[in-house]
């Protein structure tokens, strides 16, 4: 029994990239879940890459979790209790959740608070045609 085309439709999204400008974390909704996909500046960048690994809660290379640097992509649901984290705020410029105090940087990467892990990337890969296909 295969899956019908409603369901299936709903597995993956496509976004359209030059939307979504530079700075900027844009959500979206997949699978019932909020998306963010962030384009990140390099100053971002930088300050993601110069990070002691060594030092984190959950120990994530910031290379390991984009496919090109200036694209961050993850499901935006607190790895504490579930809420939904806001772009562009808290102590590391990434997202702050206001239900307990989590901070995360802007790789999504748990830096202060209760949540236990870094913010969930998902399957996504480039088009070649400046959009995303996540799912």
């Amino acid at each position: 029994m295969s899956a019908s085309a409603d369901v299936l439709a709903l597995a993956k999204i496509e976004v359209k990239l030059s939307d979504i400008p530079e700075g900027k974390s844009v959500t979206f909704k997949w699978r019932g879940k909020p998306l963010f996909i962030r384009h990140r500046t390099p100053a971002e960048i930088q300050t993601e890459r110069s990070i002691d690994v060594a030092s984190l809660r959950h120990p994530e290379h910031d290379a390991d979790r984009v496919q090109e640097d200036k694209w961050l992509v993850i499901i935006g649901v607190c790895t504490h209790l579930g809420c939904v984290p806001i772009a562009n705020a808290g102590d590391f410029g990434g997202y702050y959740c206001p239900c307990h105090g989590s901070h995360y940087d802007a790789s999504g990467r748990i830096r202060k608070g209760p949540a236990p892990l870094n913010l969930e990337v998902p399957y996504y890969e480039f088009a070649g045609d400046g959009t995303i296909i996540v799912g």
